[in-house]
């Protein structure tokens, strides 16, 4: 699978460039997965529900299942939180996995950037950014894009994957 990320500053734009990215490289034919990493606790069940009860009752993995959809949830209570490797390990194979956030791992990426925000920007001490996409024309040793041209970020992020 080719990996590709997008990250940024919080409020910077990233979770809207996933969407449309995914709405566009996926609207050219191409099989995407996500992977969003949450610096906060977050949880995807509910109390009251089968499912919560069963994970609250001790249980280390529950996947829930109907006829649109699956869900694994698998609890960590005190393992240390998986490496982004063994969570793609976990993913069916698809053309191109988008990954939000994991800034500190090896992976390409594209950053985010709101000038409004008033945060600087990661790509000048970052390598791996080889991408700018931004609200606000900048003068950077990388390419710089507007951050609402999706179709020209989607492109760039398929030439650099070689799909």
């Amino acid at each position: 699978m080719k990996l590709y990320g997008v990250v940024g500053w919080k409020n910077a734009g990233k979770t809207g460039l996933m969407e449309r990215l995914v709405t566009e490289i996926s609207g050219r034919g191409l099989t995407v997965s996500t992977v969003k990493h949450a610096h906060h606790r977050f949880d995807v069940d509910h109390p009251g529900k089968d499912s919560h009860r069963h994970r609250v009752a001790g249980a280390t993995e529950v996947l829930l299942a109907s006829r649109a959809r699956f869900a694994l949830m698998h609890e960590l209570r005190d393992e240390d939180e998986p490496s982004l490797d063994t969570l793609l390990s976990k993913l069916s194979p698809v053309d191109l996995v988008l990954i939000e956030g994991y800034k500190r791992d090896a992976h390409p990426k594209v950053e985010a950037h709101r000038s409004v925000t008033g945060n600087p920007l990661i790509a000048p001490g970052d390598p791996t950014i080889h991408a700018v996409a931004s609200d606000t024309p900048l003068d950077l040793d990388r390419p710089v894009f507007d951050l609402d041209d999706t179709k020209a970020i989607a492109d760039f992020i398929l030439a650099q994957v070689g799909l």
